[in-house]
């Protein structure tokens, strides 16, 4: 099986990533490739900070690896907090702080139509490539639900009535951002074999 290092300290991300995998490729973190400095997302888009980390875990430690970078979207704040949606309230980057601030910012918007996007780049043997992933919704005026991680109790996708942190983690995984972009990264690497 395919071993294929995720530049990612988060535990939830690479816990839902295995789980849009499962059998087809084996997913490592930044720990198991015995990586444990934070990388820094310095770039001002998405797809810069997708780049940045995989290019320094690839050229310290020589191993093939993708990594993404992952912003809500809201049409009402002009595309805020995007590429800052982790840090949104603050560097302590708490997920918390980050709704509250949201919700306090949307308190007067009659728009709350919001998208999550996630972009992955994947080196391997040295050449990069691109993958996107988004998935349209709206900003909840209240949180609901206790499963998933960041902006899901607020964000309810086009064609539910629930927060993706209501729905059961297969079904979120089925329809969001990162399972598209992770779908398209598979599809990919299948190609290539």
């Amino acid at each position: 099986m395919q071993k294929l290092v995720f530049a990612t300290n988060n535990t939830h991300k690479l816990e839902e990533v295995r789980f849009i995998l499962k059998d087809r490729f084996t997913i490592v973190g930044l720990s198991d490739a015995g990586c444990t400095e934070d990388i820094p997302e310095t770039a001002d888009t998405l797809e810069g900070n997708a780049l940045l980390k995989a290019q320094y875990v690839y050229e310290k430690y020589g191993v093939d690896c993708f990594a993404d970078d992952t912003g809500l979207e809201v049409a009402a704040l002009g595309g805020a907090p995007g590429v800052k949606s982790a840090r949104y309230a603050g560097e302590e980057k708490k997920s918390f702080d980050n709704i509250i601030k949201l919700l306090h910012d949307l308190k007067d918007a009659s728009d709350r139509s919001a998208r999550f996007r996630t972009v992955i780049a994947l080196i391997m043997d040295g050449q990069v490539v691109n993958f996107e992933g988004s998935v349209s919704g709206f900003i909840a005026e209240n949180p609901r639900g206790s499963s998933g991680f960041g902006y899901d109790p607020v964000f309810v996708p086009d064609g539910y009535l629930s927060t993706f942190a209501q729905l059961a983690p297969d079904e979120k995984n089925k329809i969001s951002h990162r399972a598209v972009a992770i779908n398209k990264l598979v599809d990919y690497l299948k190609n290539i074999k």
